[in-house]
């Protein structure tokens, strides 16, 4: 037996399903934007970006793990970490357990930058257009959003 919510007509929800997603990928764009803006200010290579995308979230890795992490050539991460050092986005310190491995560290200035100012540039974009929006409005999304979170996870 048909579901009467669910429409018959397929090419109906494929349509609804493209723009959807077109809606989605606006809107993750969207977000992204300071941060992108920010980052192409930092002069930094796409391989650079990579490396410290791992050293952030994985603090204290070795130069063979990163080099593993970015599927990079360990000469080449190790030149990368050289020019990051030398720009102050990293350190590197020895490893307590075998003192001929340095492990690599976000420098304190990246580390809070991490804390402090990327979570407020994420949540920027959001903040705004919220602050357009009537009450009832952000009541209709949050809901919305909740059940195509819902559906998704099935």
């Amino acid at each position: 037996m048909a579901d009467p919510a669910r429409p018959s007509d397929d090419s109906e929800l494929t349509t609804q399903a493209l723009d959807w997603e077109r809606n989605l990928s606006a809107i993750n764009r969207a977000m992204r934007r300071p941060l992108e803006a920010l980052t192409a200010q930092g002069d930094m290579t796409v391989p650079q970006k990579a490396v410290m995308r791992e050293v952030v979230q994985r603090e204290g890795i070795n130069l063979r793990d990163l080099s593993r992490a970015v599927s990079l050539a360990h000469s080449t991460v190790s030149g990368i970490v050289d020019r990051l050092e030398k720009r102050g986005l990293i350190e590197r310190r020895p490893d307590p357990r075998d003192g001929r491995v340095s492990c690599i560290y976000p420098s304190t200035a990246v580390r809070e930058f991490v804390a402090e100012r990327l979570p407020v540039l994420n949540r920027g974009p959001l903040l705004e257009a919220l602050a357009h929006a009537t009450q009832e409005e952000r009541v209709n999304i949050a809901a919305a959003l909740k059940r195509l979170r819902q559906l998704l996870e099935k």
